[in-house]
């Protein structure tokens, strides 16, 4: 495995957003018009790019949410990838470039309805937190926050 920082004009980072997107329309079912209007790559500098050999199979990335606070966002590994780590590795790597920039925490949203991000978050050191900014009062979602 091997990861590549990058940016949101990466094709790879693009393509494997799409299907992160397929499958939350699916899971969000109605809700998704709601959550997909946060979730913009347009300029996204801090991304990262998950490889198994040349096969991009994983991505993640981070937007700042405060002067010590960056929002993690946009994760995902392709289904027949899910179970071999390369979430984890993503998450580490954003955590690592977050601090090298001078942050302190990262906070994060995920839906009810994505019950393995839940688990991979928990597994790493994120706990919960009240839902903040948009996510305030919307049952489907949980925050999580996690000091570097």
């Amino acid at each position: 495995m091997t990861i590549k920082r990058t940016n949101s004009s990466d094709t790879d980072f693009q393509n494997l957003v799409k299907l992160l997107d397929a499958d939350l329309a699916v899971r969000d079912g109605e809700d998704h018009g709601f959550y997909h209007q946060f979730n913009s790559i347009d300029a996204l500098k801090n991304c990262v790019v998950a490889y198994s050999e040349d096969t991009a199979v994983g991505c993640g990335a981070f937007k700042p949410f405060s002067e010590d606070a960056v929002e993690i966002k946009r994760m995902y590994t392709n289904e027949g990838m899910r179970g071999k780590g390369f979430a984890s590795k993503i998450l580490n790597e954003l955590e690592t470039w977050a601090k090298e920039e001078g942050f302190s925490k990262c906070v994060l949203e995920t839906g009810i309805k994505q019950p393995e991000a839940i688990a991979l978050y928990e597994k790493n050191g994120y706990y919960r937190i009240p839902n903040y900014g948009q996510y305030i009062g919307i049952d489907n979602s949980v925050c999580y926050e996690k000091l570097l």
